[in-house]
């Protein structure tokens, strides 16, 4: 890079820099806080910490302002910013042309019944020669990680509970709007209604992931809708492997469940869609930024036959979605979905029915 066509610190243009420190940087420019850039990269603190110290050494400049209440970026960190923005899209981009065409492709579809297995099975019938393998891990959050990380290549959820500094190194495109709803003893004096109003639920606290950490998009999701209605959120609790041990679980605590209309069954007990308003989940398929695959190509068939064939992306009237998801579904090209959303921090002053 000549003098005058970057960002030059102390007089010197920086050369040979690691990726993981421009990541490291980047992701804390983003948050503009350690532990939530951190928990985003899936590395300690005290890692990212010596990462952001080594890389300011190697510039010879303080990107950082830190004090005990706030990290804000200085004027040479807001110059490199948009530099390290561009060499980790091209790393990114490096990494995908390189990966094997006729590989096969691994997607995550959460669960044996869901959106993603549609989209996998419409995909594997249209084009059968390529090979799509099947995931069923629950949650996006941890799936967005295992993406970044390389041990994955598609998976389907909630786009808008993603960290920042993830979400602006993934594509994804809107799927569609899943009707919530709640899965509920046989017992329990609301099962015998085909539909719950959401109020109906004031007093009861619904199991939505709280402690998993693989699924805290949805968690996120059950706080915003709950804020305000007399709902609680179930004490987090460790995570859980499986589909028979989540429904031992459950009938064991005698939880109700958040859930979507696209839910296994389970034994004993109900699942009742919610209503007035009609709660959705935003469903989106994400996948590595750069990524080149004739699978994937296959799966945004898939997509768009089957959204299109069943009216997936149309909102009912009167429905409930959260502002960020709204904004991200407003969006699309995936070249303009911003990595920071809208009021992060304000996800739970919203009335009931905002959104």
């Amino acid at each position: 890079m000549a003098s005058g066509e970057g960002p030059v610190f102390n007089g010197r243009v920086p050369h040979d820099l690691e990726p993981r420190l421009l990541r490291a940087f980047t992701a804390v420019a983003e948050e503009l806080h350690f532990s939530r850039a951190a928990a985003a990269l899936y590395v300690a603190q005290q890692a990212l910490s010596r990462d952001i110290r080594r890389l300011e050494r190697e510039l010879g400049a303080e990107l950082f302002v830190r004090t005990t209440r706030r990290v804000e970026l200085t004027a040479d960190g807001e110059r490199l910013l948009p530099y390290a923005r561009r060499v980790l899209a091209a790393q990114d981009e490096l990494a995908a042309a390189f990966a094997a065409a006729d590989r096969p492709l691994l997607v995550d579809v959460s669960a044996p019944v869901s959106t993603g297995r549609r989209v996998l099975d419409e995909a594997r019938a249209t084009a059968p020669g390529s090979e799509l393998i099947a995931r069923f891990h629950s949650g996006l959050t941890g799936a967005a990680a295992d993406i970044l990380a390389g041990r994955l290549d598609v998976s389907f959820g909630r786009v808008a509970g993603l960290a920042p500094a993830a979400l602006s190194r993934l594509d994804h495109r809107p799927v569609r709007y899943e009707p919530m709803a709640v899965v509920l003893s046989q017992e329990h004096p609301l099962a015998r209604l085909e539909r719950i109003p959401l109020d109906a639920l004031a007093g009861e606290t619904l199991y939505a992931g709280a402690g998993n950490p693989t699924t805290a998009e949805w968690t996120d999701l059950a706080e915003r809708l709950f804020a305000g209605r007399g709902i609680a959120v179930a004490a987090p609790f460790p995570q859980i492997e499986g589909e028979a041990e989540f429904i031992r679980l459950v009938a064991k605590h005698r939880w109700p469940v958040l859930a979507t209309t696209e839910f296994v069954d389970m034994p004993g007990a109900v699942l009742r869609p919610l209503v007035d308003p009609v709660p959705l989940a935003l469903v989106s398929m994400v996948w590595r930024r750069g990524l080149r695959h004739p699978g994937l190509t296959a799966l945004h068939e898939a997509v768009t036959a089957l959204a299109a064939a069943g009216r997936w992306l149309h909102r009912p009237a009167g429905s409930w979605l959260p502002d960020p998801d709204a904004h991200l579904a407003a969006l699309p090209d995936p070249d303009a979905r911003p990595a920071v959303l809208p009021d992060p921090d304000a996800r739970l002053t919203a009335p009931p029915g905002a959104g």
